[in-house]
Parts: structure tokens; C-alpha cells; sequence
């Protein structure tokens, strides 16, 4: 397997998107799924949250200069819950977002994320809340989140983090990426292939 898509870690600057029950129609409104690809959704996330019916920004973090563009995402509870939309998830990885931390997560989503390569890891109640706050007071820190320990650091600040084990674990060996797998086994899909009467 590939190096590249192993992720074992990943470090980056934060967005707090503060909220219990961010669901998945938050995150990409349905009228912007009329499309063949995903590519462009990122402009559309939170899009009812960041403007109003004239276009005019509401201030919302994706659109505030102190964290606009950072690629982790901090929110709390049970984020992404509602419809299992492929959408929600794409929208945020096309606006730039790399990895969520959150309280919890709706099952189906945090199983989207790390289908896409994004690690969706999660902190207690307090942990969150410290983190988050230290992103409001010093917006240019550094995140570094650690799958194979299991922890997130910003600052001098240390947490234990949690996600699935079959999560991490696909993360860790890069079994995330369905498309290397296949290509990594090709020589057997061939022998089968070959074997087969009506191929």
C-alpha cells in the first residue's frame, strides 16, 4: 500500500463551528445537491448560515478571517446527524476541511469521513469546549492529532482522544481508499478473472 494514503496523523489549524446537532442539511442545504460530481460543493457549505437571502455574509467562522480556510473542523455534539447524504461530508473536504473533532457523531457520517480520508475523532464534553476556546483566543494555533496514539495537542494543551477502531485502523493501514485497495490486489482480480468462464 502507498505511503501517501496512510494517515497516521495530521496537523493543521482550527475552525470552531460551536453547536450541538449540526445536521447534515446545515452543512449542505439539499436545493445545491442537483449536481453529477461533488466537485464545487465547498462553496455552498453552511451556506444558509453564512448568508442571508441577499448574499450578505452573517459572519458565520467558514467566512471569518481568524479561521476561514483551517483545515480542522472543532464542533460538539452529535454532528452530521439527520440524512446520510455523501454530500455533507464532500461539501466540507471540497471547502478544505481535513479532519473533524467533535463531542460525538451521527454513525453514518463519521463512517463518510473516513471513507473519504477524513479523520472524525472525538473529545469529551470539556475537552471540546477547552479547545474551542483556545481557538477563539489564539486562531493561528496548531492542531496535530495523533491516530496512532490517540491524542490531539494544540499549544501546550494535550487531550485523549476516541474514535471507532475500524476507523482508525483503515485510516492507519489505508484501507480508507477502496480505489489503492483494488489497485494493490489487481494480480488476484486478474487470476480470477482469468479464470472465470465468461469473462
Amino acid at each position: 500500500m502507498s505511503e501517501e494514503i496512510l494517515i497516521k496523523s495530521f496537523k493543521g489549524q482550527g475552525i470552531p463551528v460551536k453547536g450541538n446537532d449540526i445536521d447534515t442539511d446545515r452543512i449542505i442545504p439539499a436545493r445545491f445537491m442537483k449536481c453529477v460530481t461533488f466537485d464545487g460543493l465547498g462553496a455552498y457549505a453552511f451556506n444558509d448560515e453564512r448568508v442571508d437571502g441577499n448574499g450578505k455574509s452573517k459572519g458565520h467562522p467558514f467566512d471569518d478571517s481568524r479561521w476561514a480556510r483551517h483545515p480542522v473542523l472543532v464542533s460538539n455534539a452529535n454532528f452530521g446527524c439527520g440524512s446520510s447524504r455523501e454530500h455533507a461530508p464532500q461539501a466540507l473536504k471540497d471547502y478544505g476541511i481535513r479532519a473533524v473533532i467533535a463531542e460525538s457523531f451521527a454513525e453514518i457520517f463519521a463512517g463518510n469521513c473516513s471513507s473519504m480520508g477524513i479523520p472524525a475523532v472525538t473529545l469529551s464534553h470539556s475537552d471540546v469546549i477547552s479547545l474551542q476556546s483556545l481557538l477563539d483566543a489564539n486562531p493561528d494555533v496548531e492542531i496535530e492529532i495523533d491516530l496512532d496514539s490517540m491524542t490531539i495537542k494544540a499549544g501546550d494543551v494535550s487531550w485523549k482522544a476516541t474514535m471507532p477502531e475500524a476507523f482508525r485502523q483503515a485510516l492507519r493501514d489505508g484501507s480508507w481508499d477502496s480505489t489503492a485497495v483494488l489497485a494493490a490486489g489487481m494480480n488476484e482480480v486478474e487470476k480470477v478473472a482469468e479464470a472465470l468462464p465468461y469473462v
